[in-house]
């Protein structure tokens, strides 16, 4: 799209990485404070008004591994300018919406964007001396929660202060100045695979992940025993297990199935939904009980704008603990820092159940798990990459931010029907139980313990050697490294 810096300076690449995917991720907790306002300023039923949020999910999940691929086959940096171009276009047509279509067209362009956070993670592997990579990829691992958390009172302050609009124009200003420093302070890699680009197996892969969250993100609203839900469930898994056959077949595959059943990069993605699961669970209970009533007895009664402020803290934990899982998983190994992450999260979310009473009880419990969110964080693209040859990063890194997705798919599903179905009545309307918390805090630890014991089955090798070893000689198999 345009040339590239001729020399990389290794601060500015890092700084400018870390920011886009602040940015994007941004786009996550965006539409947050205006949802149950949505039917009203789309003149929308609903149902159809919550399309601003499923489609954005939707296409953050097609787009990530195919961008990915495209990335490792035509350009890294290439593929980050244009995923930038997309998310400035979406928000310029979510600011001049005022209605239901050009709204859910916008988010969806909007969420593919999402490839960002993978794509710049394979660019730090290309162009970084091996002593920078470790703490640099947790740092832009790390920037999806970042960008979440810090989010969230942003958007809270511009929706009960200025027009609606102004979410999606802000977003767009914030997306042309991540593209300007881009075009300026990034290099484009040479590292590329070349190639033909798998079209059936895009094709086939969209199908499937599209059925298989629709099914997950509207089940609650169709009904879990529905016809459309569980012939989604049906297509999904009929669809993906074609899709798995013809990826073994084809000599240019969208995702390498063989390379992806490593045993580090199969343990690595299975532990990412679980902790995707995890992460998610904090932001669908802290923020309901920070807003809720105090004539529930549960309840602290608080603003919108409040429970961003509370949430804010654990964002910038998740930055400051980047460094420090870096430097766990260069004396340890990345493995020891995913497993000492879930058990942080699992800490966080006991506290949790115990202290949930006050405010600086969830500022606390936030910033816990916000500690442990940024160790696994930071140690999963470390362990990725120590595993795959570095012409397959970006594909291989963004399914692994795919399988995040899942998790909080997932977890945004269970804790509805929780929430949903353990209730209290209060003025003739049914809020969440005080319990209905609890067991969703309880599953979160479940989730963030079965990630520890997924971890558990990586393979252990020498501290950061496969990062070095991925910065240096471009990716040797993780599995042939000798084992502690």
């Amino acid at each position: 799209m345009s040339p590239s810096p001729a020399a990389p300076r290794p601060n500015a690449v890092v700084a400018v990485l870390a920011l886009a995917g602040i940015v994007v991720s941004l786009m996550q907790t965006l539409v947050i404070p205006i949802v149950p306002d949505l039917p009203r300023l789309l003149d929308a039923p609903a149902s159809d008004a919550a399309w601003a949020v499923t489609a954005t999910l939707l296409a953050a999940a097609v787009a990530t591994p195919v961008v990915g691929r495209l990335g490792d086959m035509a350009g890294k940096r290439r593929m980050l300018l244009f995923s930038l171009v997309l998310l400035i276009a979406g928000s310029v047509v979510c600011g001049l919406s005022d209605s239901l279509a050009p709204m859910v067209v916008g988010r969806a362009m909007q969420g593919l964007s999402a490839a960002v956070i993978p794509l710049g993670i394979s660019i730090m592997r290309d162009e970084l001396p091996a002593e920078r990579l470790a703490g640099a990829t947790a740092l832009m691992s790390a920037s999806l929660g970042v960008g979440g958390a810090l989010g969230l009172p942003a958007a809270a302050l511009i929706a009960d202060n200025l027009d609606w609009h102004m979410l999606f124009w802000t977003s767009g200003a914030l997306g042309a100045v991540a593209l300007v420093l881009v075009l300026a302070l990034v290099p484009e890699s040479a590292v590329r695979t070349g190639g033909r680009f798998d079209v059936p197996g895009g094709i086939g892969m969209a199908t499937g992940l599209v059925c298989l969250l629709l099914a997950v993100s509207k089940g609650a609203d169709w009904g879990w025993s529905s016809g459309l839900t569980l012939g989604l469930f049906a297509a999904s898994v009929l669809i993906l297990l074609v899709w798995g056959g013809w990826e073994l077949r084809t000599p240019q595959p969208l995702v390498d199935l063989r390379t992806t059943a490593r045993r580090q990069v199969l343990f690595t993605n299975l532990a990412s939904i679980a902790v995707g699961f995890s992460m998610f669970a904090m932001s669908l209970v802290l923020p309901q009980l920070l807003q809720l009533p105090e004539a529930t007895g549960y309840g602290l009664g608080r603003s919108l704008l409040t429970a961003g402020l509370v949430m804010a803290p654990s964002g910038l934990v998740m930055m400051a603990f980047a460094p420090v899982s870096a430097k766990v998983s260069g004396s340890r190994g990345p493995k020891v820092t995913l497993m000492t992450g879930t058990l942080i999260v699992a800490a966080g979310y006991g506290l949790n159940i115990v202290l949930m009473s006050e405010v600086w009880h969830l500022v606390l419990v936030s910033c816990v798990i916000g500690a442990g969110i940024g160790f696994t964080y930071g140690a999963m693209p470390a362990l990725i990459m120590g595993a795959v040859p570095a012409s397959e990063t970006a594909a291989a890194n963004s399914l692994n931010t795919l399988m995040r997705s899942i998790g909080t798919s997932v977890a945004s599903a269970i804790a509805g029907v929780i929430l949903a179905q353990m209730t209290v009545s209060l003025g003739g309307f049914a809020l969440p139980s005080e319990n209905a918390f609890k067991v969703v805090m309880a599953i979160g630890a479940g989730a963030a313990l079965l990630a520890f014991v997924i971890a558990s089955f990586i393979p252990t090798h020498r501290p950061a050697a496969g990062v070095a070893r991925a910065a240096s000689d471009g990716g040797v198999e993780a599995e042939a490294a000798p084992a502690r």
